[in-house]
């Protein structure tokens, strides 16, 4: 890992730099892509699955066989972990319903919001060497608390055309509507423009590398709403001599195995504690079925040692993790002034693991500095807030004059006219 000893201020954007291409390097491949599954259809879609996954899909969709042979294939063990996740997550979220806003504004003016649940979304699972079976529940439980109708679930095949058994059974559990055997850009395409096999929907949610991160980003170009740029995975943690050095480098490492393009980084007011995590991450790195992975991207991670506190707090919002773990002393410090981060877990006894799994909080979290402006995955995501208005006679008597000299004053003499003759209307009465 690189050490980086009090960076100056004027370099933190140099220092705090990410291993990720930019929307230039890849939009050109995605827009290919795009093109081709919109004139194409499930053509195109086997196409890139072929080239991309190895393997030749007859069928996109899979059946409701292949859904019960996957069910008989989990353990009883991981049932049971993925009941208990399900719970706490479901707990979580359904704790974060809101009632109907209703206020009368003036006299006979009467306003109110009410949430529907977007019709028709879609969940991005990625697949590949991390089956990410959990991300099924942090995206499909939210969905169906919403009422969600349609829940279109995207994951690419494995080398025999199938996808990981885990994920089938945790779909089905969680309510999904269709599943996919398509990944990558072309599955983003396929749930933007539809296909003659995958459904167009209006929202798209779920993590990816950085082409399926471009892919969705130029969704939007489209009609199609998403959660989040979210991209490769990263984590920072703060830590003093109070922590325990094994557990730090634990964390950085869970999340350096994800991918060659993750980032972890360690900010700490203690030398020699930057020392101790460097030797355990060595050690226990040495040990991981992941290694090559985890390495390449310890590459990208950092070490940095800064003298206080407020710096260290002042470098960590200007980096905006997706993941923020607490280990001082002075916790409290950092869990109020915090200003961007996607989740923070706090104390030695709650490793970011436990929001990636099964603690209740959602792992599906803005990235790449996007913690500065967005929220992570909740259930107000898969929802739309919509405003009604209800005014009586005597409302329209109590603002509507109001209405008509704004009207004037911009020139919209139609707006205007829709009011007066609403008053002169009272007035014959």
């Amino acid at each position: 890992m690189n050490k980086i000893y009090n960076p100056d201020k004027k370099n933190w954007s140099k220092v705090l730099e990410r291993p990720t291409q930019t929307v230039a390097d890849i939009e050109q491949t995605v827009l290919a892509v795009f093109a081709e599954v919109k004139q194409e259809g499930d053509v195109a879609i086997n196409r890139y699955t072929q080239k991309f996954d190895n393997v030749n899909i007859t069928n996109i969709e899979v059946s409701k066989a292949e859904i019960e042979e996957a069910k008989e294939l989990v353990s009883e063990e991981l049932k049971k972990a993925i009941l208990l996740a399900k719970s706490n997550i479901e707990a979580f979220h359904d704790a974060q319903k809101t009632n109907k806003v209703t206020v009368e504004t003036a006299n006979g003016v009467s306003c109110w919001q009410e949430k529907r649940p977007i019709q028709k979304v879609g969940l991005y699972i990625p697949g590949g060497t991390a089956p990410l079976f959990s991300t099924i529940l942090m995206l499909a439980v939210p969905a169906n608390l919403a009422g969600c109708n349609e829940i279109v679930l995207c994951s690419p095949p494995n080398s025999q055309g199938k996808i990981n058994p885990a994920i089938l059974y945790t779909a089905d559990l969680c309510g999904v509507t269709k599943i996919c055997k398509v990944g990558g850009i072309q599955a983003i395409a396929g749930m933007t423009f539809a296909t003659e096999t995958i459904p167009q929907v209006y929202k798209i949610f779920g993590p990816g590398n950085q082409f399926v991160t471009v892919a969705k980003q130029l969704a939007t170009k489209f009609g199609v709403a998403i959660d989040m740029p979210a991209g490769p995975s990263e984590l920072l943690v703060v830590a003093d001599d109070t922590a325990n050095a094994a557990f730090v480098a634990s964390d950085l490492l869970s999340q350096a195995e994800h991918g060659k393009d993750s980032q972890v980084i360690l900010v700490s007011t203690s030398k020699e504690f930057i020392d101790k995590v460097e030797e355990e991450v060595a050690e226990q790195l040495a040990l991981l079925p992941r290694k090559e992975i985890a390495s390449a991207a310890i590459k990208n991670s950092k070490l940095i040692y800064v003298e206080n506190d407020k710096e260290a707090l002042d470098l960590i919002n200007e980096y905006g993790p997706e993941h923020f773990i607490i280990c001082v002393n002075n916790e409290d410090f950092y869990i109020d002034n915090i200003a961007n981060a996607g989740s923070v877990f706090i104390g030695n006894y709650t490793p970011e693991s436990a929001g990636d799994y099964a603690s209740g909080t959602n792992h599906t979290l803005p990235t790449n500095g996007y913690a500065k402006q967005y929220s992570g995955v909740n259930l107000d995501s898969f929802m739309k807030s919509m405003t009604f208005q209800k005014i009586s006679k005597k409302g329209i008597q109590t603002i509507g004059t109001a209405i008509e000299l704004m009207a004037e004053a911009e020139g919209l003499q139609a707006h205007k006219n829709a009011v007066t003759l609403r008053l002169d209307s009272l007035l014959e009465n």
